[in-house]
């Protein structure tokens, strides 16, 4: 059974906006975004994310973390007011504290339902697999209040789906439902809401089948490529490639696999 997780770190002895929970039978930890109904994301939360991203990647028991939250929405966006109140310095750093998920090694899932707004779409952006429920809707609203999307949206989203849809999406704040995001893919799946938490449990259970050592090199292989040249990318994939040809996991897949057996990866 899960249990609440507990942080070395002081700056995490009281979490802002979230809990984290952990599942050590399962190598799983959740995020789990606890300002119902809406889930509101506070600028100090922001902070406090990143750490706990930064510190889950180092745990040895958690293999896999799940990105959700609590009740009908994911996230309507971040406090408005704290926009307000925060330095221009404190704001330009808001899009590194969100592209977390993104820096993490491990897989990073995200559970979408409801409303998936601002700083919300743009955490789940950063994530490396989205899975929404049908009642998800996306968007980047900030044009509704005079500004851009800060956290990284429009830049990840343009990479996603190309510039027209984007334009679309920011200069309209337009809202995006969770079957059209999945049809330009931007969510990974899109499955009924009673399916989501088992949608999440499948993928998590799948990942655990691989080996650690090669989804985190495909992870950071397929990161640092996104903006190479092709040539570029092949070089890079064949040494990563070299690399793990020397791993332990590769010898005990290949054994598996002439064995007729299930692997037994460790991780190196």
């Amino acid at each position: 059974m899960p249990s609440s997780y507990t942080f070395a770190d002081p700056r995490l002895a009281k979490l802002d906006g979230f809990k984290v929970e952990i599942d050590e039978a399962h190598e799983r930890a959740d995020i789990i975004l606890g300002r119902p109904p809406y889930n509101v994301v506070a600028m100090p939360q922001r902070d406090q994310l990143r750490l706990t991203f930064e510190t889950l990647d180092e745990d040895p028991r958690v293999r896999i973390i799940v990105l959700r939250g609590e009740g009908e929405h994911f996230s309507s966006g971040g406090n408005i007011g704290g926009f307000m109140e925060a330095s221009p310095e404190h704001v330009s750093k808001l899009a590194w504290n969100i592209a977390a998920p993104a820096r993490c090694a491990k897989p990073v899932i995200v559970a979408n339902r409801g409303y998936c707004f601002g700083v919300g779409f743009e955490l789940s952006l950063a994530c490396d697999f989205r899975i929404a429920s049908e009642t998800t809707q996306y968007a980047l609203p900030e044009q509704k209040l005079g500004q851009i999307p800060g956290s990284g949206g429009s830049a990840r989203l343009q990479k996603m789906v190309g510039i027209t849809r984007t334009k679309d999406i920011v200069m309209r704040s337009k809202r995006i439902s969770a079957k059209q995001a999945y049809e330009w893919g931007i969510a990974t799946e899109c499955v009924p809401d009673a399916e989501l938490e088992k949608a999440t449990d499948t993928l998590v259970d799948e990942l655990r089948t691989f080996s650690p050592l090669a989804q985190r090199t495909a992870k950071k292989l397929l990161n640092d490529t996104e903006d190479s040249t092709l040539a570029i990318a092949i070089e890079l994939e064949g040494h990563c490639y070299s690399r793990l040809r020397q791993s332990e996991d590769f010898k005990e897949g290949v054994e598996a696999f002439n064995a007729k057996r299930p692997p037994r990866f460790v991780g190196r």
